[in-house]
């Protein structure tokens, strides 16, 4: 929670700039409270590891969040069952009139199409745009980083040679950053992809900001809109057994599989996963819901956008 401290304090200016969350009296006076509105666009295959993952990384944060869950209309996912998805999440048509404080659009398993050849691309750029004036501040992950990024700033993708598997170390460009308060100079992320943006096209963006980066993994987190919008490449969100679960999977199905490179114990997928990201994973959820949701957000919801 804020450090709330008399007005004008010399402290108060001191301690932002050390990126510390401090309140003045005259701002926390004015401040009244509500639980947040977040919405999610889940649009992962096994929707319930999804939802789990996700909810897990929300829960650790003393703000009371409202979590609702959004489907497509244009396709019907095969690995949920039917009942689930009618009990738990409703088509974006429904949602088009309300208001939410955050959003978190995930990956698909479509990363190696064309956009326009996805089957529910329409609907996925009608909620794009609707982002932009329904919510506060979004986060985009994996193949939705690479859509988000196309959309709205036209840049493009690129195969990779082989696909991005493993748990990779990352870098902070702006580390004074709210979004990274508490982290340290380098931290861990899971990718599982087979495709790529690249940083001359992030950089070739001014409206862009490259925040984080891997010498191994590429582009890592992108910033836009002043924190409106995060575009992350990896899955900060999964599991310890999420990449051992898929390695398995498609180990002796396909032939492109290779083992997740600095994962599993002594490189041994005999032995349990080494989880060395979810410190990480915790910290910077928890910071978006503080500093880019709970912080800009209006307390009257229909003025958001």
């Amino acid at each position: 929670m804020p450090l709330r401290l008399p007005d004008r304090l010399p402290a108060i200016d001191i301690l932002k700039n050390e990126n510390i969350f401090v309140m003045d009296n005259s701002r926390a006076h004015a401040q009244d409270i509500r639980p947040l509105r977040i919405v999610i666009l889940n649009l992962m295959p096994l929707k319930i590891t999804t939802e789990t993952d996700l909810v897990r990384l929300l829960s650790n944060t003393p703000l009371q969040l409202d979590i609702n869950f959004m489907k497509l209309k244009s396709h019907t996912p095969k690995n949920t069952p039917i009942e689930h998805m009618m009990m738990f999440y409703r088509d974006f048509e429904s949602m088009r009139n309300e208001k939410f404080d955050g959003m978190i659009i995930t990956g698909a398993p479509v990363e190696t199409m064309d956009y326009e050849k996805v089957t529910y691309w329409d609907e996925i750029v009608d909620i794009f745009n609707w982002a932009r004036t329904h919510v506060t501040s979004t986060l985009y992950i994996c193949w939705a980083a690479q859509a988000g990024l196309y959309h709205y700033y036209g840049v493009p993708k690129y195969p990779l040679d082989k696909k991005m598997f493993g748990i990779f170390e990352q870098h902070t460009l702006q580390p004074k950053m709210p979004i990274f308060r508490g982290f340290d100079d380098k931290f861990m992320m899971p990718h599982s992809r087979h495709t790529e943006v690249r940083k001359e096209d992030i950089l070739a963006r001014p409206e862009l900001q490259l925040i984080a980066e891997s010498e191994d993994s590429g582009v890592s987190i992108v910033m836009g809109r002043n924190g409106r919008e995060f575009f992350i490449t990896g899955h900060l969100e999964y599991a310890p057994n999420t990449l051992d679960t898929e390695y398995k999977r498609d180990f002796g199905v396909r032939d492109d599989v290779e083992m997740p490179l600095n994962y599993y114990r002594n490189d041994d997928p005999k032995q349990p996963p080494m989880v060395t990201w979810r410190a990480h994973a915790n910290l910077f959820y928890s910071n978006w819901i503080n500093y880019y949701v709970y912080q800009e957000t209006p307390y009257d919801i229909t003025k958001i956008g």
